[in-house]
Formats: structure tokens, C-alpha cells, sequence
């Protein structure tokens, strides 16, 4: 096998090796390099005209965990195991004429201020009339909540092709979770909200049942 076959073996190999883990070793942690890398590749991923709309939270602090366990009914054992714990927030403010839009092209990206000035009129058509991202409020979070999943995803398949276990968990209460955030001032004052959680470590046992998937031909159509 070449080194390119043996490259796309690897990753395979990854895929097929994680599984959403539902209880950790609590006795075995991540190291910080290892963590730092796997949060690497999730600031490195892409996102929809380069917003970012993104922030990671690491939850380490066990009284706070018990109190997102309390409201988190897909992540109790997760929350107790885990060796590292992070809720990912969505971006509320992403208008095409936000200050957040503004500091993202001309401190992050270098925009200068005279080139700037064409964004919010490229990018307001956009977010209105093509995707429909003004309706609401609710449209334009959704939006940045979605995104989150990129980076989730990569940081799990990071995760998985250095032997790191992970798990993805959409069981918790929304409002009661904000609350719980909001209350430790992590939520910017409203400028972020919950989209979804991870948990990361070792498995305590291996899954019980083999990965199952639906066949390829039945989720890919090709039109020549």
C-alpha cells in the first residue's frame, strides 16, 4: 500500500473507530497538547463567508458541570467522565452590518476601511434575499448555530484519528442552559447562544454494538 492509500486507510480507520461515547475513564485525561491540537483544528475550519460565528467554551469547572448535568439529560454521564467538556455557541451578531461583521474583515482579515465599505452592501442581498436570514431573529442564530456543526466535526474526527473519544449532545434544555451560561457571564450579554455540546476523553468499555450505516448508494445520487 502506498502512502497515499495508506493516508485514506488511516482516516477510515478513524471513522470507523468513533463512536458517540457515552461514558468516559474518568482517570484518563487528554493531555494539553493533544486538547490544544484537536481546538486548533476546529479554529482552523471553514465557515460561511468567513464569519467564524463561533466561540468554544471548555467547561472544566465541576460545580458548573453539575449544574449543566442538572438540565442536560443527554450528557449526565458525559459530564461527570469526560475528560474535557465544551459547549459550542453560535454568533447572534451577524448582521451584514454588525460591528462583529466590520472587526471579522478589517482586524481579523486586514481589510482596509475604504474596501470595507463594499462588504455590508455585497453581503445585505445575501442574508436577505437569497438565504432569508433577516426574517427573524431566530433565522439569521440558526444560521450561525448550523455552522458550529463544521467545527464540531472536526475537532471529533481530529479527536478520533489520535485515538481521542468524543461525543456530540443535543440532550440539554436550551433556555435552561442559556440561564445557566448567561448567569456566568459567558454569552457576551446576548451576543452568543448554546448550539450544541461535545464531550472528549477515553472510553470506559467498548460500544456494545458494531457502527451501522445506510448504504452508500442509497444517500448518494449522481447527475451527469
Amino acid at each position: 500500500m502506498n502512502d497515499h492509500e495508506a493516508k485514506k486507510q488511516q482516516i477510515l480507520d478513524a471513522f470507523w473507530f468513533r463512536h458517540a461515547t457515552k461514558e468516559f475513564d474518568p482517570e484518563r485525561k487528554i493531555s494539553d497538547e493533544d486538547f490544544q491540537f484537536i481546538l486548533e483544528t476546529g479554529r482552523l475550519s471553514p465557515s460561511s463567508i468567513g464569519l467564524e460565528p463561533w466561540k468554544f467554551v471548555i467547561i472544566q469547572n465541576q460545580a458548573l458541570r453539575a449544574k449543566l448535568a442538572d438540565v442536560s439529560w443527554g450528557a449526565k454521564k458525559q459530564l461527570e467522565t469526560a475528560s474535557h467538556f465544551i459547549v459550542l455557541l453560535a454568533r447572534r451578531n451577524v448582521r451584514y452590518d454588525s460591528e462583529y461583521m466590520k472587526y471579522m474583515y478589517t482586524q481579523v482579515k486586514g481589510m482596509r476601511e475604504e474596501v470595507y465599505e463594499k462588504i455590508p452592501v455585497i453581503y445585505k442581498p445575501f442574508q436577505e434575499a437569497d438565504l432569508h436570514l433577516l426574517d427573524n431573529e431566530r433565522t439569521l442564530l440558526d444560521w450561525s448555530s448550523k455552522q458550529t456543526y463544521i467545527p464540531l466535526a472536526n475537532m471529533m474526527t481530529t479527536a478520533a484519528q489520535i485515538g481521542i473519544d468524543s461525543c456530540p449532545i443535543e440532550g440539554f434544555n436550551l433556555d435552561q442552559a442559556h440561564t445557566i451560561l448567561d448567569r456566568e457571564g459567558l454569552l457576551e450579554g446576548g451576543n452568543l447562544e448554546v448550539s450544541v455540546m461535545a464531550a472528549f476523553g477515553y472510553r470506559l468499555a467498548e460500544p456494545k454494538r458494531p457502527k451501522s450505516r445506510l448504504p452508500l448508494e442509497e444517500i448518494v445520487q449522481w447527475v451527469n
